[in-house]
């Protein structure tokens, strides 16, 4: 009886194609060079789903987009733009996601010229960087874009309240908008996205997540806006807005659907606000309010009494002390993050009533807490579910490092 030889070679290629699907871009590409019966396996679109191309257009390469349509590929990331902008779309009619985030050269013009027609394929478009974007641009993007989901515009500092009302305008199904470092934009432009101005946009009310993050010029009235028009809201960044304040708390306290909430480095959010948030009705996993240099111990109270269900607190810099942690940790019971680096109040009884009654925490970031001793770290590292435990600025000598 002969035993037949079994090789690679006599895979099947959907067999051969589900195993090129584990390996990393590079691999795909470099097996597809190995014979014809690899290549042809690997230009499977399976092998490919999901997978971003990374490019460079610099100069024509023909066979560039009927290769990245063969193997199914839809994800497109721009890394330097020295051709033509449309010779992207006319090349990939199908596309889902551009991403141009960097592409410091890329103005109006050159968008127009690639934007004229619907492209209602494209759900994801990143314009991060791009400084020399203006509202022109988001009218081009309203009218041609009309099924757009995510958008991010970051540090695009000449988009205006006008560019949000031409959003608000077209961009009915956007579910996710970044408009970090967008200096000019206003309560205004707030309000149109909110649907406070149905005259004349109706607004984007199916937003999920809301990057303001740096919008200097924004107030309370901006929060009153979301508050109204935005109840889909999950996700919301008002880091670094001076302007917005405890009573601003009050108009967000009532959104049922927002899971996470960033008011890092918000001056003027004060224990206070703390306590208009956790009389409401929200349902928070996740608070950061790290840097808030008014907020102290009886915001723990607060975070106690209504907002024990957080998973996530950051606290970094905070004015919160050991009394502080004692009157907050016997009901947060579902919080697996916790950041408290840079509290230099805090010393090792704090960490001692954390480790014994925090037990789900799989991380805790103690960077700077330079009262803290080996005691103190020997019980947080007694938490069964410990993974993740920063010390950073923390010293420890030879003799006393925890093993």
């Amino acid at each position: 009886m002969f035993e037949m030889e079994t090789h690679i070679s006599c895979l099947f290629p959907e067999i051969l194609a589900i195993i090129f699907s584990y390996l990393d871009v590079k691999d795909k590409g470099r097996v597809a060079q190995v014979c014809a019966a690899w290549r042809d396996a690997s230009y499977h679109k399976s092998v490919w789903r999901g997978v971003e191309a990374k490019l460079h257009l610099r100069r024509a390469n023909p066979s560039l987009f009927p290769s990245l349509q063969t193997r199914g590929i839809k994800k497109v990331q721009i890394l330097s733009l020295r051709r033509s902008l449309s010779y992207v779309i006319q090349g990939m009619p199908h596309i889902e996601s551009l991403n141009l985030c960097g592409c410091f050269n890329l103005t109006d013009n050159g968008l127009g010229h690639a934007f004229v027609q619907d492209i209602p394929s494209l759900r994801v478009l990143n314009l991060s960087l791009c400084k020399q974007i203006t509202d022109s641009s988001l009218g081009r993007i309203a009218q041609y874009l009309k099924n757009l989901e995510v958008l991010e515009l970051g540090g695009c500092s000449n988009i205006t309240n006008t560019g949000l009302l031409l959003i608000a305008w077209g961009l009915h199904r956007l579910k996710s908008l970044n408009l970090r470092s967008c200096r000019h934009v206003s309560d205004v432009g707030i309000g149109h996205l909110s649907g406070m101005t149905r005259s004349a946009a109706e607004g984007c009310l199916s937003l999920e997540k809301l990057t303001l993050q740096d919008c200097q010029k924004l107030t309370d009235l901006s929060l009153k806006h979301v508050s109204k028009g935005l109840n889909k809201l999950k996700v919301l960044n008002l880091s670094f807005c001076g302007g917005i304040s405890d009573a601003g708390m009050i108009h967000l306290s009532h959104m049922t659907h927002l899971c996470s909430l960033n008011l890092r480095s918000c001056d003027n959010i004060s224990d206070t606000g703390i306590m208009h948030l956790a009389m409401g009705s929200l349902r928070l996993s996740g608070l950061d309010v790290s840097f808030c240099d008014k907020i102290g111990d009886q915001s723990l109270a607060y975070i106690a009494q209504g907002l024990y269900q957080l998973k996530s607190l950051s606290l970094c810099s905070c004015h919160i002390s050991d009394d502080g942690i004692n009157r907050m940790v016997r009901q947060m019971h579902e919080l697996k993050t916790l950041n408290i680096g840079q509290c230099v109040r805090i010393t090792d009884k704090g960490l001692e009533l954390i480790a014994d009654h925090l037990t789900q925490l799989t991380g805790i970031d103690l960077y700077g807490c330079t009262k803290i001793t080996k005691r103190g770290l020997e019980r947080i590292t007694q938490l069964p579910c410990l993974k993740v435990l920063n010390l950073g600025l923390w010293q420890m000598t030879e003799s006393e490092r925890v093993r």
